[in-house]
């Protein structure tokens, strides 16, 4: 089976699929609504064979459709058929749930994206659970992603930035039980040193969770359990 993965971002939108080495790059920003990106896609896969298509998508998505608009792109992505726009059976989850399907390696893993904001997922037993954890409180009436995403960074400065992602990497590691960490997203590559338990990343691992989604062995991780609806 080939599939194209999309991984939609802020500043880029990212496709590849089975049997291409070429990562395809297409800019997007504020004015990229659905249509645009499907237009846009499709035109730059011209000659491409696929069977599927796997979407990350920058945004809580609840059943494989999205329920909220994306924070730095246009509108109009929740309810839209991405289905009868490509013509092809889709698969929708949050991005960096599928970045954390690409790093998994067995057992219980949290996965946290140190992005713009605080991307979460965890994988227990081959079985996905992508979460919220950014808006939670940590400290000072600020949440997780206030301290560790972008505005913290910025906020904060590296030395200090540095010293929260470690607490929070022990702090989430020890209430989810979690095996390992995995730590993706951009600002990863910030970091001097690993925490304890922790290992890096990639984004090349969005696409392996991509084409992992179409897998027998984690479909218990997607919205297969709900396509009665």
């Amino acid at each position: 089976m080939k599939i194209l993965v999309i991984d939609v971002g802020g500043t880029h939108v990212k496709v590849l699929a089975t049997g291409h080495k070429r990562l395809l790059q297409i800019p997007s920003g504020p004015t990229m609504t659905p249509g645009k990106m499907v237009a846009a896609v499709r035109a730059g896969t011209a000659g491409w064979k696929y069977d599927a298509v796997s979407i990350g998508y920058p945004g809580p998505v609840v059943h494989g459709h999205p329920v909220s608009e994306p924070f730095h792109l246009g509108r109009g992505w929740v309810g839209f058929d991405f289905k009868k726009a490509f013509h092809r059976p889709v698969k929708i989850i949050n991005d960096a749930a599928m970045q954390a399907l690409g790093s998994y390696q067995g057992g219980r893993m949290l996965f946290l994206g140190l992005g713009t904001g605080l991307g979460s997922a965890l994988i227990i037993d081959n079985v996905l659970e992508p979460m919220e954890l950014a808006h939670l409180p940590y400290k000072k009436g600020r949440s997780y992603e206030d301290y560790v995403g972008i505005a913290g960074l910025q906020r904060l400065g590296k030395k200090k930035w540095r010293r929260h992602v470690a607490a929070v990497v022990q702090q989430l590691k020890a209430a989810l039980q979690a095996d390992y960490v995995v730590l993706g997203g951009g600002n990863a590559r910030l970091l001097k040193k690993l925490p304890s338990g922790a290992r890096l990343g990639s984004n090349a691992n969005a696409f392996k969770g991509g084409f992992r989604l179409w897998v027998k062995r984690y479909s218990g991780s997607t919205h297969e359990r709900f396509t009665h609806h």
